[in-house]
C-alpha cells in the first residue's frame, strides 16, 4: 500500500499563516497526505512561533510541526516545547534545553518517525547534526517504520552530505530554512528521497518573505535594518514524498509543490 507525507515549507508571518489555513485541508485530500508536517519557526511576524499560533497550524491539519534556529525567539513557546509531544526543535541542540527534536506519528498503522535537525555552516555552531541523527536513528530503529527528516540549515553541501550519509536508512530528507524552493529533487542510490529545501508558504513577491525595499535598503546601506513580513499575495510552498510500506525506507515518489493562494 503506497502512503504520502506531505511536508510544507517555512510558514512566514501572517500572509503564511492565512495561506496554510485556507490550502492545507485541500492539498491534504489532493495527495492522500497519511503524514503532514509543517515548518512553523518563522510564523510570528517572520520570527519564532507563539503557542497560540502552533495550535492553530495543528488545528489546520498539521500532524507535526518542525522548527530551526528561529524557534527560541518567542519565549513563550518554552513550555509548549516541553508539552506538546508533536511540536519539534531541532535535536541537535544542547540536552537540557525546552522540547525535542524527535516524535513518532502512527497512521493508520504505520510508524512515521519524524526527525528535527540543524545545520552549522553559516549558522550558529550547535552540536554535530550527523552525529546526533545517528543517535536518533538508533532510538527509533525499534519503535519506526519510514523516517523522515526536517534538515533546517544554510548551505546545500552540508544538506546533500546529510543526505547520503542517512542514505537507506530513512525515507527521505529535505531541506529549510532557506525559504528558497530548489529543483534537485532526487532519489538516491539506496532509496532516501531528497530535496535541498522546499521554500517558504507566504508572500509572493518579497525577499524570502520580507519587504523587499527593505531588503535591498540592507545591502545599499549595510544598516542591520530589522526585517518586515511583506504583505502581498501568498504562495504555499511543499513536498510530496511517496513510499510503499512493504518497503518504508525507499522513495517511490517525491515532487515539489507550489500554489498560489489566491489573496
Amino acid at each position: 500500500m503506497e502512503r504520502t507525507i506531505l511536508a510544507i515549507g517555512d510558514i512566514i508571518g501572517k500572509p503564511g499563516m492565512r495561506a496554510l489555513f485556507a490550502m492545507l485541508p485541500k492539498m491534504k485530500k489532493t495527495y492522500k497526505a497519511d503524514l503532514t508536517i509543517v515548518n512553523g519557526e518563522n510564523a510570528s511576524d517572520g520570527f519564532g512561533l507563539t503557542p497560540e499560533l502552533a495550535d492553530t497550524i495543528f488545528q489546520s491539519g498539521a500532524d507535526v510541526i518542525t522548527s530551526g534556529n528561529h524557534i527560541w525567539q518567542q519565549r513563550e513557546i518554552y513550555r509548549y516545547l516541553d508539552e506538546q509531544p508533536m511540536m519539534l526543535r531541532p535535536a541537535n541542540y544542547p540536552s537540557g534545553n525546552p522540547g525535542h527534536g524527535s516524535c513518532i506519528f502512527n497512521a493508520g498503522g504505520i510508524r512515521l518517525a519524524v526527525l528535527n535537525l540543524q545545520g552549522r555552516y553559516g549558522m550558529w555552531p550547535i552540536d554535530c547534526p550527523f552525529k546526533k541523527a545517528n543517535e536518533l536513528l538508533r532510538k527509533v530503529k525499534s519503535e519506526a517504520d519510514a523516517v523522515i527528516v526536517d534538515f533546517h540549515a544554510e548551505n546545500p553541501q552540508e544538506k546533500e552530505a546529510l543526505a547520503y550519509h542517512l542514505d537507506g536508512k530513512i525515507t527521505a530528507l529535505f531541506g529549510t530554512h532557506t525559504h528558497i524552493q530548489t529543483a534537485d529533487q532526487r532519489v538516491l542510490p539506496s532509496g532516501t528521497g531528497f530535496i535541498t529545501d522546499i521554500g517558504s508558504t507566504g508572500p509572493d513577491q518579497s525577499i524570502i518573505g520580507f519587504d523587499a525595499n527593505i531588503g535591498i535598503q540592507r545591502h545599499l546601506t549595510d544598516l542591520p535594518l530589522r526585517n518586515e513580513v511583506s504583505e502581498n499575495s501568498a504562495v504555499v510552498s511543499a513536498l510530496v514524498v511517496r513510499f510503499d510500506e512493504q518497503s518504508p525506507l525507499t522513495t517511490t515518489e517525491i515532487f515539489p509543490v507550489r500554489e498560489a493562494a489566491g489573496f
